[in-house]
C-alpha cells in the first residue's frame, strides 16, 4: 500500500495509505472444466510484414494483395511464437528504433479541434511529497459532480494506526453530511493538480466520504476531463 501527505481542513496533516479500489466482475469467465482462463500473447508478425503494413498506409487488404504476390517466406521460427516479457520500443518511419524520442502535449478545445501542442512535461509525484494534499474550500454536490466531470480514477484511503483512523473518520463525517464532494490539490494553495507518479498524468481531485456507525470510507476520485457545453452557434443575418 503506498503513502499518501494529506491534510484536511484544519491544515492538520498526515500521512495515510492510498490503494486502488479492486473492481469486482458481475461475471466471472470459466474455462468448461471450471477452471481459471489464462491470457497468452502472440507474436503476430516480424518487422518484414510490419514495414510491409506500412507500405501500404496499414491497409489490410492492400497488403494482403502484396503478400500474396510476393510470395514472401514466412518466418516460422518466430511468427506465432508464444511471448512471455515484453518491453515497448518506439521506431521511426523506416521501422528502426528510434532512441530519442520527443513526446508531444496536445490540447484540444472543446469541439476536438486541435488548439496547441507543446513538450510533455514530466511532473514529479506529489502525493507523498513534504507539502501535503490540502483541501481548497471548494465543495461540489455529487450531482454537480457527476455532471461536470468525468472520473476515470479512484482510490481508497486507509488509515495505518489509531490516530489516522481519527483523522480520516472525522474527515469523511464531514464530507457524508455536506452530500458533496470536496475539492482537493497539492501545492501551497491546494490549487496544483494531483501526480501520482513521476512523468504520469496531471489530474484533479475530489474527496468522498461515506459513514456507517464506527466505520468509514475516504476515497479520492480522480479526473482530467471536464465537459463543457459548446457554444451556441451564431445566429445567422436575414
Amino acid at each position: 500500500m503506498r503513502a499518501i501527505h494529506l491534510a484536511n481542513s484544519n491544515k492538520r496533516d498526515a500521512e495515510v495509505g492510498l490503494e486502488a479500489r479492486p473492481e469486482r466482475r458481475p461475471v466471472a469467465l470459466v474455462l468448461p472444466d471450471g477452471g481459471e482462463p489464462v491470457q497468452v500473447k502472440f507474436l503476430k508478425c516480424t518487422a518484414d510484414t510490419d514495414s510491409l503494413l506500412r507500405a501500404h498506409d496499414n491497409d489490410l487488404l492492400a497488403a494482403g494483395a502484396a503478400l500474396m504476390a510476393g510470395d514472401p517466406e514466412v518466418d516460422i521460427e518466430r511468427v506465432g511464437r508464444p511471448l512471455r516479457r515484453t518491453h515497448k520500443l518506439y521506431v521511426n518511419q523506416e521501422g528502426n528504433i528510434a532512441y530519442r524520442v520527443s513526446l508531444v502535449q496536445v490540447v484540444r478545445n472543446a469541439d476536438g479541434s486541435e488548439r496547441e501542442r507543446r513538450d510533455l512535461a514530466k511532473a514529479a509525484s506529489n502525493v507523498s511529497a513534504e507539502i501535503p494534499i490540502q483541501w481548497s474550500g471548494r465543495l461540489f454536490p455529487k450531482a454537480k459532480a457527476l455532471r461536470q466531470f468525468v472520473f476515470t480514477r479512484a482510490y481508497q484511503i486507509r488509515h495505518t494506526s489509531g490516530l489516522s483512523y481519527d483523522f480520516l473518520y472525522e474527515m469523511a463525517k464531514t464530507l457524508a453530511e455536506a452530500d458533496a464532494l470536496m475539492f482537493v490539490g497539492a501545492g501551497k494553495k491546494g490549487n496544483e493538480p494531483i501526480v501520482l507518479n513521476t512523468g504520469g498524468e496531471p489530474y484533479r481531485g475530489f474527496l468522498e466520504g461515506r459513514v456507517r456507525g464506527d466505520t468509514y470510507c475516504l476515497v479520492l476520485h480522480l479526473t482530467n476531463i471536464e465537459l463543457k457545453a459548446l457554444p451556441a452557434p451564431a445566429a445567422q443575418e436575414s
